[in-house]
C-alpha cells in the first residue's frame, strides 16, 4: 500500500481540546459537586497559562512572520481566529454551567450565592460595614485620564467605575474646563490578600456567600466623594509571559532572569475577561489595552471559576466530594530503616499518589544523616513551597557531605521561587549549578554515594515527575529506586556532563535528550517495524502528556503502515491524526482526565517478544527531545517490569473517564458495551494498592502481657 502524506493537527487547537476534556468533567452531573467545581476552576487556570504563553507566541508570530504556514496548513491569523472561536465557545459553556447548573445545585445543598441586589437588610448592612472597615482601606482607585494609562496587573481582578460629577459639587482634583459633566473612569485592583468570597449572615441553616468584587462594585461609591457611580465592570487581563532569558548577554544569569520577571508585569495584553454590565467601560478598556473583539471574553455574571474551590470548606461531611483515597506506604520498602540493603538486592517502583511520597523524602533524609554517605547530587525543577527536600539537602551540607544541586531557574512561573531556593541552598553550603545555557534541565534524578566496606556504592532515584511533595499527592507519576551498576554509572556520566566540561560518553541504559533520546526512540520504532509481520504484528504502547514531535509522529505513521499496532494514551496535546486509511489506521489514541492529573511517561516496545519498558521525564515534543535535558530510563528488574506493564495496560481498559481521538480531531467518550461493568483506571489502581497494603498488614496481631512487680 502506498503511503500518503503525513497529516498533523494544530498544536494550539489540540491543546484547547484537552481543556475541553477537563471542562467535560466539570459538566458531568454524575460527579460529586465539589469535584465539578474543581474541574471548572482548573479550566480557568489552564486558559490563563495558555493565553499568557501559547496565544501570546502566536500573536508575536503574526506580527513578525504573518505568512508562516505551520504543519497543519494554518497561518498565525487563521490559528488566532480558530482559537478565539473555540475558546469563546468553551468559556461560555463553563459560565453557563456555573450559572444554570452549579449555583442552583449548591442552593439545594443550602449554599446560596447572593448578588447585592438580593441582599436582605441584615446582609446589606453587614456587607456595607465589611466594605467600609475591612475592604475600603486596602483599595487604591486609579484615575485613567492621565497621560500614561495605569498599569493593569496580570491575572488580577479589577473593578472599573464609570463616574459622573454630582451637580453643584466641585472636586479638588478637577480643573474647571467646562467639561464637569464629562464621565470619568477609575479602576480599582482587588488585592490578593482580600478573600474572594464573603460569607453573609443568615437567619436559617443555609450558608450565603457573595463575591468580593460585587461587594466592591455595590459600595465602591464611597471611594469617590463628589461623584456618582453610573456603571461598573469587573475584569481581568492576561499578559504575554512568553519571555526567554538572554543567555548570551554575558551578564549575571540570575539578574537576567529577574529582568524577565519584571518584563512580564508590563508586557502586551493578550486577553480580557469581563462581565457585560458596561459596554462603555469595556470599549474604553479595549482601546487603552489594544484589544479586539476576538480578545475579549464577556460573561453574564463574573463569578470567577478560580474561586469555586473556596466552597470546599462547606462540604463538612465529604458527601459532595470524591471518597477519600489514602496514600499507602509501599510494601516493597522498609519504613523503619534505610533502603540500602533492599536496593542492593532489587529495584523498586514507586507509584504516586496511590503510594506515599514519603519514601523519596526518607531516601534523601536518610542520606543527609547517614555518616557513611559522602555525596548527594540531584536536579530540582519545581520543588514547591516549604520543601522538606531542600531542608534535607541543607542539613546534608551542614553535616559535611558534598551536596551538588542543579536548580533549573527557567521553570516557567516558578523562576522567582527557584531563585530563592538556589540562594538559600548556597547560603547553607550546597554547590548550586544554575542549569545549562540555552537548555532547560527537565530531568528528574537523584544520586547518593555511600561508603560501604572497601568500596563506594551508588544509589539512584529517577522519576517521571518533579521533586515536589505537594504535587505528588495529586499528580500520577512513576519513579525508580535502583543501585543497578549500569544505570548508576550512566547517572554519574550525566551529572559530570551537566555540572562540568565532560563530553557525553556512551550510556548503556539511559537515553538523554537532546543527544540520544530521540534517536533511541526512532530506532526502537524502526526496530518494531523490522520485527513485525502479518502473523506477528509489532506493538508499541505509550503514555505521555503531549505528542507534538513531527519526526516521531511520522515514524509512528510509518509503523502503522507496516502493520504495527500503536496504542497511545496522550493526556494533553496530540498532533497525530489517528485512524486515517493508508496512514494511521493501526493507531488508537485515548486520553484520561480524572481526579489525579496523569503525568507519568511510559513507553513499551514489544521487540519481537523481548519486551522493553522505559519511563521518562520527557514527552514526545520538540521542546523535550530537541531543546531540553531529559532522561529516559529502562525498567530492568523483572518484578518492577511486570508492575509497570500492568499499570500501562490498565489505562487502555478505562470506559468511565477515557475519551478517544477521531480522525476529524474530535474527542469522544469511550462507549461501554451493554452489560460491561464500569472500569475506571484510577479507581482500579487505587484498589490494587489498597489491597496490597491490606495484605501486608493483615497478619495476626499478638499481644504480650508483661508481668510487673506490684
Amino acid at each position: 500500500m502506498d503511503s500518503i502524506e503525513p497529516r498533523f493537527f494544530n498544536r494550539e487547537l489540540s491543546w484547547i481540546e484537552f481543556n475541553n476534556r477537563v471542562l467535560y468533567q466539570g459538566l458531568r452531573k454524575e460527579l460529586p459537586l465539589m469535584e465539578r467545581l474543581q474541574f471548572l476552576a482548573i479550566v480557568t487556570s489552564n486558559f490563563d497559562e495558555f493565553f499568557q504563553v501559547r496565544v501570546a507566541s502566536v500573536k508575536r508570530l503574526l506580527m513578525e512572520s504573518p505568512d508562516t504556514v505551520d504543519s497543519s496548513g494554518l497561518t498565525p491569523d487563521m490559528v488566532l481566529r480558530q482559537i478565539s472561536a473555540r475558546c469563546h465557545q468553551l468559556i461560555r459553556l463553563q459560565h453557563d454551567c456555573i450559572k444554570n447548573d452549579i449555583l442552583p445545585e449548591l442552593r439545594t445543598k443550602g449554599i446560596i450565592y447572593a448578588k447585592p441586589e438580593f441582599f436582605t437588610g441584615q446582609q446589606a448592612e453587614y456587607a456595607q460595614n465589611l466594605f467600609r472597615n475591612e475592604i475600603f482601606p486596602l483599595l487604591t482607585p486609579l484615575r485613567t485620564d492621565t497621560e500614561i494609562f495605569p498599569t493593569v496587573a496580570n491575572l488580577s481582578l479589577y473593578v472599573a467605575f464609570l463616574l459622573k460629577p454630582i451637580s453643584g459639587i466641585r472636586n479638588s482634583n478637577e480643573e474647571l474646563k467646562g467639561d464637569d459633566d464629562k464621565p470619568r473612569i477609575a479602576i480599582v485592583q482587588i488585592p490578593q490578600g482580600i478573600s474572594p468570597i464573603e460569607w453573609l449572615p443568615t437567619e436559617n441553616h443555609t450558608k450565603v456567600f457573595a463575591c468580593t468584587e460585587e461587594i466592591i462594585s455595590e459600595y465602591g461609591t464611597q471611594m469617590f466623594p463628589g461623584f456618582a457611580v453610573e456603571e461598573t465592570l469587573v475584569f481581568k487581563i492576561s499578559r504575554d509571559a512568553d519571555f526567554a532569558v538572554d543567555e548570551d548577554s554575558g551578564n549575571n544569569f540570575i539578574h537576567e532572569m529577574e529582568k524577565v520577571l519584571v518584563q512580564r508585569k508590563s508586557s502586551f495584553v493578550v486577553r480580557m475577561t469581563s462581565n457585560k454590565t458596561s459596554p462603555d467601560i469595556c470599549k474604553f478598556l479595549m482601546e487603552k489595552l489594544n484589544l479586539t473583539d476576538d480578545d475579549v471574553y464577556l460573561v453574564d455574571d463574573f463569578v470567577d471559576p478560580s474561586i469555586l474551590p473556596e466552597l470546599r470548606s462547606t462540604d463538612e461531611n465529604g458527601k459532595m466530594s470524591f471518597p477519600e483515597w489514602q496514600h499507602f506506604y509501599p510494601a516493597d520498602l522498609p519504613n523503619d530503616e534505610p533502603f540500602w540493603d533492599v536496593l542492593k538486592q532489587r529495584d523498586v517502583i514507586l507509584h504516586v499518589p496511590y503510594e506515599s511520597y514519603e519514601p523519596v523524602l526518607k531516601f534523601i533524609s536518610d542520606a543527609a544523616d547517614d555518616p557513611d554517605v559522602l555525596t548527594i547530587k540531584m536536579t530540582l525543577y519545581r520543588t514547591g513551597k516549604d520543601s522538606p527536600i531542600v531542608k534535607a539537602l541543607e542539613r546534608a551540607a551542614q553535616n559535611g557531605k558534598q551536596v551538588v544541586v542543579l536548580v533549573e531557574l527557567k521553570a516557567r512561573f516558578d523562576e522567582e521561587r527557584n531563585i530563592a531556593w538556589a540562594n538559600e541552598l548556597e547560603a547553607n553550603g550546597v554547590t548550586v549549578i544554575y542549569g545549562l545555557v540555552d537548555l532547560k534541565v527537565h530531568a528528574k534524578i537523584l544520586m547518593v554515594m555511600r561508603r560501604e566496606a572497601d568500596s563506594i556504592v551508588r544509589y539512584a532515584h529517577l522519576s517521571t515527575g518533579n521533586y515536589n511533595h505537594k504535587t505528588a499527592r495529586i499528580y500520577s507519576d512513576l519513579s525508580l529506586f535502583t543501585s543497578n551498576y549500569e544505570i548508576v554509572n550512566d547517572a554519574t556520566q550525566f551529572f559530570n556532563l551537566v555540572t562540568g566540561y565532560s563530553t557525553l560518553q556512551n550510556m548503556k541504559q539511559l537515553g538523554m535528550a537532546p543527544v540520544t533520546l530521540k534517536s533511541k526512540l526512532l530506532s526502537m520504532i524502526q526496530r518494531e517495524i523490522d520485527r513485525s509481520d502479518a502473523e506477528h504484528p509489532g506493538l508499541i504502547i505509550a503514555k505521555m502528556n503531549s505528542l507534538t514531535h513531527e519526526e516521531i509522529i511520522t515514524a509512528l505513521y510509518k509503523a502503522s503502515q507496516a502493520g504495527v499496532k500503536v496504542l497511545l494514551n496522550v493526556r494533553g496535546i496530540c498532533m497525530l491524526v489517528p485512524g486515517v486509511q493508508g496512514l494511521s489506521e493501526n493507531i488508537k489514541v485515548i486520553s484520561i482526565v480524572d481526579r489525579y492529573l496523569e503525568h507519568s511517561r511510559i513507553f513499551y516496545f514489544q521487540n519481537g517478544g523481548a519486551e522493553e519498558i522505559y519511563l521518562s521525564s520527557a514527552d514526545w515534543m520538540s521542546r523535550n527531545l530537541d531543546r531540553r535535558v531529559e532522561l529516559m530510563f529502562p525498567i530492568l528488574d523483572r518484578k518492577a517490569f511486570k508492575e509497570v506493564k500492568e499499570i500501562l495496560n490498565t489505562y487502555f481498559e478505562d470506559n468511565v473517564s477515557s475519551q478517544y481521538l477521531t480522525e476529524s480531531g474530535n474527542w469522544k467518550p469511550v462507549e461501554k458495551p451493554d452489560g460491561e461493568d464500569d472500569f475506571r483506571a484510577q479507581e482500579v489502581l487505587y484498589k490494587k494498592y489498597k489491597h496490597k497494603n491490606e495484605a501486608v498488614n493483615k497478619g495476626p496481631k499478638i499481644e504480650f502481657q508483661v508481668r510487673r512487680k506490684d
